[in-house]
């Protein structure tokens, strides 16, 4: 069994630039977890997708952090500090949205976006709060340039 003590070491090593030796520590530490550990799941499914170099494999881990989050509370990642799950979902958007611009499907990204947005009240104002909102706020301007791109052809 997993703890957040390894999680958030494994997290370190994956942000410290080492994405195979990060990818290889966060897969352990999913191995490690049980279908009912949603909060254990979704942060490790959300670093990993960041370790992918392939872009369908990077999806499919966004996804599965989302679907995980589902399950979390707040009292789930108190231990991380962050003070509400709801306040997660925003970033697990963007991440999803920016996806599946990268993928050509802007419809789906569009849909993550307005998810995200719809969100973003329960960010902080200032920090990760302000980095969220600017990142969907460049999402969406993407995803416009994008509509504009092919109604250009």
């Amino acid at each position: 069994m997993t703890t957040w003590t390894e999680i958030t070491a494994a997290v370190t090593v994956a942000l410290g630039g080492d994405k195979t030796a990060g990818q290889q520590a966060l897969l352990a530490c999913w191995e490690e977890t049980v279908p009912d550990e949603h909060a254990y799941r979704c942060v490790l499914a959300h670093y990993l997708a960041d370790t992918e170099t392939d872009l369908d494999a990077e999806i499919s881990w966004d996804e599965a952090a989302l679907a995980e989050h589902a399950g979390v509370s707040d009292k789930d990642l108190a231990p991380l500090g962050i003070p509400s799950a709801g306040g997660f979902a925003p970033s697990l958007h963007l991440n999803l949205g920016d996806g599946y611009l990268r993928r050509g499907e802007p419809g789906r990204a569009r849909g993550h976006l307005e998810q995200g947005l719809a969100r973003a009240e329960e960010l902080g104002s200032e920090g990760y709060g302000a980095m969220i909102r600017s990142g969907l706020q460049n999402l969406g301007t993407r995803i416009e340039a994008a509509a504009d791109a092919g109604t250009a052809r």
